[in-house]
């Protein structure tokens, strides 16, 4: 997960197609309602707007069981707080300002009026991990607010309550526990005694009314030190001890993954330099390592989360695995290349912590696989389970922006491991983004070095999706295979989740090189989130999939065995000319700009501006940057502000030439000219001495997500004066630096609205169409089966469809599937998919 933002306040109108108009007397009918077919079954009346032709005789790509998982990471509260159990937060006192500014070690919790308590780190502690504790003192009590509004408990249910307890000598230390909200009363409260050293003491609640406010307050009759005060529910996934909330636990089994991968995204990368000493203690915000979170849960590490938060661990990697088994998916475990990646860039060069590290990763597949009489395979059994967990994919770091340096620690990594597990798939990764230097980098050492697969992340825009259907067509067949780890568009909208399913369906077609992908991130609790969007939601006590979670279930649950050969026409009309106005923008950059001038393509001049009448004919919006005319140039002076961008001129052009004379003054870059500008998140710009003024791009902006169309290594330097030209020719854009070609491009990728593709069930027989209409209009379609293999005349229906800015929240599921039967099916027949829709065909061929 890369530390990238974007605008999600998105229009219904963000997937182009919307805009395109319904062929001549098709209209809205209902999902999938017949056409009239001629009595041979070869034909349909009326014109179509589409032909889908299918081959069910030929084969293509084989799909595996696991082509579709879950990533998990812990961002916006997903582990503590969410899919992990425990109601108590703060449970072992660990929180410090070293975590987060705002946290203490009572964070969470509230003394009794008069009441004493005190947070120790001294010899009397529970063990050498878990160094804080509390000191209760006698007729004093603490409350516990849990997370959020409360602790959430239903009535009828049972609660399981532990603490660790030391009363020292004498008769013992009785401890009165409450659960209780601002009405009263929860459930009777319960008693249990201490007596001498560190012992662990167990109740239980049977709540008497439904609450999500509820405060646990623990009292002491005798001065007391506790530590680890946990209250579970006793209805968690599976029934399991230490376990998982259920309702998330059961939405992401419902959508029946491949492969679990865990525990991060940029999590796990984070922390190059790091130190554990039980002497002399902890040393805060190091990465994430699998054995600081298995064992008994008591003697469990504690951590700085990368997100922003503490981590409790108490879900860890022994929890990982046992919920992939679970839910019938692979484990797929990430462990830190000592690389850091999401927008940080370091190296570790101390040689033993990389060779621990390896060793650690030697051990976690012990852990995993060994046998119960090995050194972690006995570790495993005294968790509970002795049979081996079944290992076969591990990655290798995530998201390095330093793809030489990442490599040669990867294949450090790789070698070690695959001289003990040959059998063990290991991937490598292409850095943060879908293109660009590090990612041409990054492929080309996993290329060379031949390695297993490679995990791909990317969060872009609704439109991205639409055009890149066809992104991994022209992949390597024999190259490294893909991991489609991480990607999202934009939002939570129907809209976005149309424009990932019409990708789906390119990843499902090239299924011999995408063999693994994942919508991230996974959940988010509402009044904690670091990131948007995300496929599933929650808060204290009740969970909602969002509109991409249904998408995804029903692709991932209808995933088939292999892919049937099928072509489908394109949605008629066409991408007009490149159109819009033009722009000036700054980035950590004092920039002087002049003699702007904008003409057609037979020399009209359409706009000049020398700015000797001031700067009228620019606008901007507040908060960007320091714009004035200074000696007859247009000058923005702030070199800390980013993105500063103006605009001036016609959306409607096209088919012109932007010239424009720019001077860097100061700062870490260069600069900035827009075209095609549609607004300040929609356009191009040719972004000269970027990334620090190491290289230079032309950069497409969609809503505020960029991606890269072409790119230099070209530097600027401060005082020289650039002659820029950009050539608008269509939608072929040339341009030049002092007179010479830099670069160009043609963007003519397509945002077509109809995706399709067809896969076999190879256990029932059945041909599953999956077809995406991402228009407002029906789209009509003929559908070719050919004579080679019997079809029957029904077909079981499974459709989405919903307004393009549909959302299901907490109170309302706006996007949910809608099943039916189609017994029109023919060797040729006619189906109307209804605008903004995702619809799967199953069609028996026994």
């Amino acid at each position: 997960m890369a530390r990238r933002r974007w605008r999600t306040g998105l229009t219904a109108g963000i997937l182009l197609a919307g805009t395109l108009a319904a062929a001549p007397g098709v209209a809205a009918d209902r999902p999938g309602a017949p056409r009239p077919a001629d009595s041979t079954g070869d034909g349909a009346a009326g014109p179509a707007d589409h032909t889908l032709d299918i081959d069910p005789a030929r084969t293509g790509a084989k799909i595996d069981d696991s082509m579709y998982g879950v990533f998990f990471e812990d961002i916006n509260r997903a582990a503590d707080g969410g899919l992990y159990a425990e109601l108590v937060q703060n449970r072992s006192f660990e929180y410090a300002a070293a975590d987060h500014p705002s946290y203490r070690p009572l964070t969470s919790w509230q003394v009794s009026d008069g009441g004493r308590a005190e947070v120790k780190d001294d010899a009397g502690r529970l063990n050498g991990r878990n160094r804080a504790y509390l000191v209760l003192g006698g007729g004093s009590a603490v409350t516990n607010s849990g997370y959020g509004t409360g602790i959430a408990v239903r009535e009828g249910e049972r609660y399981d309550f532990s603490v660790w307890a030391r009363a020292g000598e004498g008769s013992g230390a009785p401890l009165t526990v409450t659960l209780r909200d601002s009405s009263g009363a929860l459930a009777p409260a319960r008693r249990v005694t201490a007596r001498g050293g560190w012992a662990r003491y167990e109740a239980s609640f049977t709540a008497t009314r439904t609450s999500a406010t509820g405060r646990l307050t623990v009292a002491a009759a005798r001065e007391t030190a506790l530590d680890m005060i946990s209250l579970f529910p006793r209805d968690t996934y599976k029934g399991r001890a230490n376990g998982l909330r259920k309702d998330l636990a059961e939405k992401i089994a419902a959508l029946r993954p491949g492969f679990l991968r865990f525990p991060g995204g940029c999590l796990v990368n984070t922390g190059s330099h790091e130190a554990y000493d039980e002497g002399s203690g902890w040393q805060r915000a190091r990465s994430y390592q699998w054995k600081d979170t298995v064992g008994p849960v008591e003697t469990r590490a504690t951590n700085a989360n990368f997100w922003g938060y503490n981590q409790s661990y108490g879900l860890g990697y022994h929890e990982y695995f046992q919920f992939a088994e679970d839910i019938g998916a692979m484990p797929l475990p990430v462990v830190p290349a000592l690389v850091t990646g999401c927008g940080q860039n370091e190296a570790t060069d101390d040689p033993a912590l990389l060779e621990r590290h390896i060793q650690d990763t030697l051990d976690l597949i012990e852990f995993a696989n060994g046998p119960a009489t090995s050194e972690w395979g006995r570790e495993r059994a005294r968790m509970g389970h002795p049979e081996p967990f079944g290992l076969t994919h591990i990655g290798v770091g995530n998201e390095e922006n330093l793809p030489e340096e990442f490599f040669a620690r990867f294949q450090r990594f790789r070698a070690a491991i695959k001289a003990k597990h040959p059998d063990i798939t290991v991937v490598s990764n292409s850095g943060p983004d879908d293109s660009g230097t590090v990612f041409d980098r990054a492929w080309k050492l996993n290329r060379d070095h031949h390695a297993d697969m490679v995990d791909e992340h990317y969060y872009n825009s609704p439109q991205w999706f639409l055009e890149n259907n066809h992104r991994y067509d022209a992949y390597d067949r024999e190259g490294p295979k893909v991991f489609l780890g991480e990607y999202a568009s934009q939002g939570n909208t129907f809209s976005h989740a149309l424009a990932e399913a019409a990708f789906m369906t390119g990843l499902e077609r090239n299924a011999d090189v995408v063999k693994l992908a994942s919508y991230a991130p996974l959940l988010a609790r509402e009044d904690s989130v670091q990131w948007r969007p995300d496929m599933i939601w929650f808060d204290g006590d009740r969970s909602w999939g969002s509109a991409n979670y249904e998408t995804q279930k029903l692709f991932m649950r209808n995933v088939g065995d292999e892919v049937v050969p099928s072509t489908a026409s394109a949605t008629p009309g066409g991408e007009g000319p490149l159109t819009g106005a033009v722009g000036l923008s700054t980035w950590a950059t004092s920039t002087a700009y002049d003699d702007v001038r904008v003409t057609s393509a037979d020399g009209e001049t359409l706009f000049a501006d020398d700015f000797s009448a001031g700067d009228g004919r620019w606008t901007r919006a507040a908060g960007t940057g320091s714009w004035a005319v200074e000696d007859g140039a247009y000058v923005q002076s702030d070199t800390g502000a980013e993105n500063t961008l103006v605009t001036a001129g016609d959306k409607g052009w096209s088919n012109y030439d932007l010239r424009v004379r720019a001077t860097k003054k100061a700062g870490r870059e260069g600069f900035l000219v827009a075209f095609g500008v549609k607004d300040t998140g929609t356009h191009y710009w040719w972004n000269l001495g970027g990334w620090n003024n190491t290289r230079s791009a032309v950069e497409k902006s969609v809503d505020g997500a960029k991606r890269t169309l072409v790119e230099k290594a070209t530097t600027i330097e401060p005082g020289r004066a650039y002659d820029l030209r950009v050539q608008v020719r269509g939608r072929q854009v040339t341009l030049f630096l002092d007179g010479e070609k830099w670069g160009s491009f043609t963007d003519d990728e397509r945002a077509e609205p109809f995706r399709q593709v067809v896969t076999r069930d190879k256990a029932t027989g059945d041909l599953v169409v999956k077809v995406v209409n991402a228009r407002a209009a029906t789209a009509r379609t003929r559908i070719a089966l050919g004579s080679a293999v019997p079809v029957a005349r029904t077909a079981r229906v499974t459709t989405l469809t919903a307004a393009p800015d549909a959302q299901n929240t907490k109170s309302a599921r706006s996007v949910k599937p809608v099943t039916s039967t189609f017994t029109g099916v023919d060797r040729t027949f006619s189906y109307d998919f209804p605008g903004h829709s995702v619809t799967f065909l199953r069609i028996g061929t026994r």
